[in-house]
């Protein structure tokens, strides 16, 4: 759907004539011309949009993306192919976490020590420094 040199962009709620909204994406392409792709929103599963438009407003409102990790985690989903989805997220998350956030609550499953933090995205114990991605 987009082309690999996209890197960034942004999503622009837009609305259509009868006044429904919709989300556009708008990138800018290796020339320089804005591109927007409209509809966003129906491009998707409904199911995981409704959970992406629910991350987007926790983060938006300033919940912590270590608390946003443990909500997306503790989500209890049926189908195989939305927990991916959801393992998905949840990896992209805590590329975000800054180096030495503690793991809350969380033991090593090594030592058994409550001495993880997140580094670079992956669980590091500071006792015994067995790590997981």
């Amino acid at each position: 759907m987009l082309p690999k040199t996209v890197t960034s962009g942004k999503i622009i709620k837009a609305y259509d004539s009868d006044g429904r909204k919709h989300y556009d994406f708008q990138f800018q392409n290796r020339r320089g011309y804005k591109v927007t792709i409209e509809g966003l929103d129906g491009k998707f599963n409904p199911e995981y949009w409704n959970y992406a438009k629910l991350i987007s407003g926790v983060l938006r409102y300033g919940m912590p993306i270590d608390q946003v990790i443990k909500l997306v985690s503790g989500l209890e989903l049926d189908s195989e192919t939305i927990n991916t989805w959801k393992n998905g997220v949840e990896r992209a998350l805590k590329k975000y976490l800054p180096n030495e956030t503690e793991a809350k609550g969380q033991k090593c499953p090594v030592c058994g020590q409550e001495t993880l933090v997140y580094q670079e995205g992956c669980l590091k114990c500071r006792n015994c420094g067995a790590s997981k991605c």
